[in-house]
Order: C-alpha cells, then sequence, then structure tokens
C-alpha cells in the first residue's frame, strides 16, 4: 500500500557511495589519494571552543556511505583524538562502515612489554580505535606485525617497498647489500634484498633506552658494496647516523636509506644534514618540517587510493603487494 516492491528479491539497490574525508594532520596526503581516488574530498570542518576542545562535524550527509578517514596518528596526541571524534560523529551520522587510514601509525613501538610497569600502547590505540567504531584499518609499515592482531576488524598493512625498491633499482648500484638497522627489521630487509637480488647484512644494536644506543656492530659483509638501510621510521636519526658511521668503517662504498615515515624529531634534520649518508629516501605519510637536498620524498598516495578502490569493490588488496 505504500509502494513497496512486493518481492524483495525484485529490488535493484543503488551501489553504495563513498566518501573521503581528511583530518588536520594529513590534509595534504589526503588530498593527493583523492585526486589518484578520482573524486574531491568531501566537506568536514573542525571546530574548537575557547579552551581548545574540539568537535569535528560533516557539513554533508554521510547517511548509508561508506566512510573513510585518513588520518596519520604522530604526536601530538590530538591527532589521535580529532580522528577519534571524526569516527564516532560518523558512526552516530549512520555510515554504513567506517574505514580509517592511518598512513602512519602512532604508538606502533609501544607493540610489548620490554620492561616493568609500562603501557603497550599500541594495543591501547587499536582499542580506542574500534570502541570509537571503525570497521576497517588501512596503515602502511606497521612498526610490529603482531599489532595486526591486536584488531579485531580487518586491517590492511600496505608496503612502501612498492616505491622503494623500484627507485633502488633505478640507481643503478652494484654491487649492493640491503642492511636492516636491528634484527626486528630482519624480514623487511630480507624482502627487499631478494627483489633486487642483493646481499643482506644486519647492524646489530643495543638499546639502554628509548632513542638511545648503547652499542652496535654489524652482521655480514659491506666492504666495497653500495648499502641502503631499510627500516619502517626514523625518529631522531641517531641511530641512523651512528649506522652509516659504522656501516663506512666497514668499508662501504657509499650509504643511502630508505624509510617509510619520516618522524623527524628533535635535531633530526641537523644529523642527517652533517652525517655522510647519501641519501634518505622516505614517503609521504608525515609531512616533512624542513626541506633538506639529501631527502627524497615518493609518494605512496597513489597505493592508498588503490588500496581504497580495492576495498570499495570488494577485490583483492594483497596485489598490491611484492610477494
Amino acid at each position: 500500500m505504500w509502494g513497496f516492491e512486493s518481492s524483495p528479491g525484485n529490488r535493484v539497490y543503488p551501489e553504495l557511495s563513498i566518501k573521503l574525508f581528511a583530518g588536520s594532520a594529513s590534509q595534504a596526503f589526503a588530498e593527493q589519494v583523492a585526486h589518484h581516488f578520482g573524486q574531491p574530498l568531501g566537506k568536514l570542518t573542525l571546530n574548537r571552543f575557547s579552551d581548545g576542545e574540539m568537535l569535528p562535524k560533516y557539513e554533508e550527509s554521510i547517511r548509508g556511505a561508506h566512510v573513510c578517514l585518513i588520518q596519520s596518528t604522530a604526536a601530538p596526541a590530538e591527532n589521535l583524538l580529532e580522528l577519534l571524534l571524526m569516527i564516532d560523529a560518523a558512526r552516530r551520522a549512520s555510515a554504513e562502515s567506517i574505514t580509517v587510514v592511518i598512513p602512519y601509525y602512532g604508538y606502533a613501538r609501544q607493540d610489548r612489554k620490554e620492561e616493568g610497569r609500562v603501557s603497550i600502547g599500541a594495543k591501547l590505540i587499536a582499542n580506542l580505535l574500534q570502541a570509537a567504531g571503525a570497521s576497517r584499518i588501512v596503515t602502511m609499515d606497521l612498526h610490529a606485525g603482531q599489532i595486526q592482531g591486536f584488531f579485531d576488524i580487518p586491517l590492511d598493512n600496505l608496503e612502501a617497498s612498492v616505491v622503494h625498491i623500484p627507485y633502488v633499482q633505478n640507481l643503478g648500484l652494484e654491487p649492493l647489500v640491503i642492511v636492516s638497522p636491528d634484527a626486528g627489521g630482519t624480514a623487511r630487509a630480507r624482502k627487499y634484498a631478494k627483489h633486487l637480488h642483493a646481499d643482506l647484512a644486519i647492524v646489530d644494536k643495543y638499546r639502554t633506552q628509548a632513542n638511545q644506543v648503547h652499542s652496535m656492530r654489524l652482521i655480514g659483509e659491506v666492504r666495497g658494496k653500495h648499502v641502503i638501510i631499510v627500516d619502517d621510521l626514523v625518529d631522531t636519526a641517531g641511530t641512523l647516523v651512528r649506522a652509516v658511521d659504522l656501516l663506512l668503517q666497514e668499508g662501504a662504498k657509499s650509504v643511502r636509506a630508505c624509510v617509510t615515515h619520516p618522524v623527524l624529531s628533535g635535531p633530526a634534520y641537523q644529523r642527517v644534514a652533517e652525517s655522510p649518508l647519501e641519501e634518505l629516501i622516505v614517503t609521504d605519510t608525515l609531512p616533512l618540517r624542513q626541506t633538506l637536498s639529501k631527502i627524497t620524498i615518493l609518494s605512496v598516495a597513489p597505493i592508498f587510493a588503490q588500496a581504497l578502490h580495492n576495498i570499495h569493490h570488494h577485490e583483492s588488496v594483497s596485489s598490491l603487494f611484492y610477494s
């Protein structure tokens, strides 16, 4: 009597729309993702009370839509809180699903208890994202693979190797050795070595506390070879420049670094500038605070755009990885 079809099987439902929104910490990156995805970012405003309290608001209807929120959770913690509020607002606005794109997953270094009376921050962040209403997480090069197990929702951990490896191949460095800056990054470095047909070496380091390395030694041979250090992030760059010095002392012809997330805090820029490092190759998961001739930026926005396309159309995401 109300004009509905008598048989549900005969109904034709329109395809759910997908809408992309940017947090304030990743505005420029989100614009690039939206450009490669083929549609503009949605309208979102971040209002603030006099005391600084945040109130994000969607300026368009997202009811029944697949919503993608793009925001790295680098310091300060406001970036994480802003993202959580964006998720909550989308859930309360009746979004069909909420895919949270976190190019750089902050607090990932707190993935386990290495000493007493400390938090496992990566697990706490996972709980917060899920409690806020996230349906899926898309990120890149998590500091530790086990963080994927902290979530009870789908998580896609994309890899910067898809842009790093072709770039290094074009450099034509022979002979080449890939170096992991610690034992935990060996699997990542081994993948680079496999596809670049290079040798593998490891810098064994001992830390006394965060951002402070007490000692390091080389496992492997680098003499007479060009070196590529592979890591997920560079923070203060103290460990990186010490590793560069060690590798050159061991006879390396040149040293470059491929790093996904350019956190680059404190004296990092000065350390990189003054070190004998030939080149620091990073991605745009985080914006640089300074320009430096030694730093080369490779964009991973097209990878995230393709991943979102594949997710929305129920296609494989693993096709975006090196096997």
